[in-house]
């Protein structure tokens, strides 16, 4: 007699069927079948917190410490590469194309200050982009026209599950929303897919820094770099202080078998400690560096390289609640720290892990907050009031980038005194200008309110 579970599995020959035909490697299908069977099985991801404990503080290296490893460092470049994850739209900023495109500092783009890293340092650049980011990211690079164009390669897609009968989605006037991005746990498996990872070994390139394309604080760290080529590091994880501002996020842990983890939040079961950041102070920058030989190694071993599952519950059309509701399955690429034999973590100072997600960290690094240096590494200036100004902005006026840009058409105002900006209301700035303090501006009319050119405000305003 076949039970209920055995009968669901069947669904996924359906499921096989459909990501065949959209052309995917049968190491996506077998990875993503893995999870569907822990789907039909009930298992959700969650981590309970009695199967882990924090990790200590000798189970951290700090960064501050690896002075001693810059030579080496410096003489691995050669055969160094940073990854840049560049799949995102930036939708939560109202963007309709790549995040990487959005000017972010003195006139350059992410995408033009990323290139001009690598550049300076000669290393190979490669990003990984999307579906949806690829044409756009190639038209942009075509214009830039950079001397060593960097290598890319595309994610991975997973197909969206039917809640109430586990079965492949279904949306014919829009069947781009029968799928779903797979996480950015996918770049492994889409590097040995797309070939660029023999690529890589080919041409002796043999350490990779993985990073996102919005955090400009992911450079390629020389000590840190001579650390993992000196250890003979397998997997390392850039991993920082929890503040109450990181406490909803995920955070570093360590297994019953003293090996380390990541615990998305996704993952936290009901009434877990993972908020508490006392307990669980490191969280992951999502700066992940890598011995490209070591995957290649997990990759022959594991077929598959099975990251804990993050199930997502959604509906179909994000935008329409009323849409059938479904599962994402995803995998977040720092939980590959578990499946490393010897990984290990560094703290790592917040300059490492300024990632820009909102207008509000926007208008902070626009500002004179941040300087691009002659590396062209983004940096907190040194004349700010420590931790630097905190931003909120009226999402009504200020929550896409357009409405942000006519908001601050002749750039920022100086943000080096501040420690606090609160904007309610529709408020426009003229320009120049100087923030002092702790400071919030009101504007509760219907008509919009104007700061006029190089207006100091130091105190608190009705508009």
């Amino acid at each position: 007699m076949i039970n209920r579970d055995q009968h669901r599995m069947d669904h996924f020959d359906h499921f096989k069927e459909k990501m065949a035909g959209a052309g995917l490697a049968p190491l996506v299908i077998d990875t993503f079948g893995g999870y569907y069977r822990q789907v039909v099985a009930g298992q959700t991801g969650i981590i309970p917190d009695d199967a882990i404990r924090p990790p200590r503080e000798d189970e951290v290296v700090p960064a501050e410490t690896l002075a001693s490893y810059t030579d080496a460092g410096r003489a691995a470049l050669k055969h160094a590469v940073r990854i840049t994850l560049n799949g995102g739209l930036g939708t939560s900023m109202g963007l309709t194309g790549p995040k990487s495109l959005l000017t972010v500092k003195d006139q350059k783009s992410f995408l033009e200050i990323i290139l001009g890293q690598s550049a300076r340092l000669n290393i190979k650049q490669v990003f990984m982009n999307s579906f949806s980011t690829q044409a756009a990211t190639e038209e942009a690079l075509r214009a830039l026209g950079p001397a060593d164009p960097p290598l890319m390669f595309i994610q991975n897609r997973f197909p969206k599950i039917l809640q109430d009968s586990l079965m492949p989605a279904s949306w014919p006037s829009n069947p781009e929303l029968e799928w779903n991005p797979p996480g950015h746990g996918d770049v492994y498996t889409a590097m040995a897919t797309s070939g660029i990872l023999d690529h890589l070994l080919e041409t002796d390139i043999r350490y990779a820094l993985i990073c996102n394309s919005d955090n400009l604080g992911a450079t390629m760290d020389e000590p840190i770099l001579g650390y993992l080529v000196r250890h003979d590091v397998p997997f390392l994880m850039e991993v920082a202080r929890r503040t109450p501002a990181d406490a909803k996020g995920g955070h570093l842990a360590v297994d019953g078998k003293n090996n380390l983890l990541l615990r998305e939040s996704a993952q936290f079961p009901a009434d877990s400690q993972g908020q508490d950041i006392d307990t669980y102070c490191f969280f992951n920058t999502n700066n992940l560096w890598l011995n490209l030989s070591s995957l290649k190694k997990v990759l022959a071993r594991e077929k598959t390289l099975r990251l804990p599952l993050i199930l997502n519950p959604k509906t179909i059309d994000p935008r329409d609640a009323g849409s059938p509701a479904v599962y994402q399955v995803e995998s977040a690429m720092g939980a590959a720290i578990a499946l490393f034999d010897g990984a290990r973590a560094v703290e790592v100072p917040r300059t490492r892990f300024f990632p820009v997600k909102t207008c509000h960290d926007l208008l902070v690094v626009r500002s004179d907050s941040f300087l691009l240096n002659e590396n062209l590494v983004l940096e907190p200036n040194p004349a700010i009031i420590p931790p630097g100004p905190l931003v909120e902005l009226d999402p009504r006026f200020y929550g896409n980038i357009d409405m942000f840009d006519e908001r601050f058409p002749q750039g920022t105002p100086s943000l080096l005194q501040c420690t606090r900006l609160r904007l309610e209301g529709d408020i426009r700035f003229e320009g120049g200008g100087t923030i002092i303090g702790d400071v919030r501006l009101t504007n509760t009319c219907a008509e919009q309110a104007v700061i006029k050119a190089n207006t100091v405000v130091a105190q608190d305003l009705r508009l």
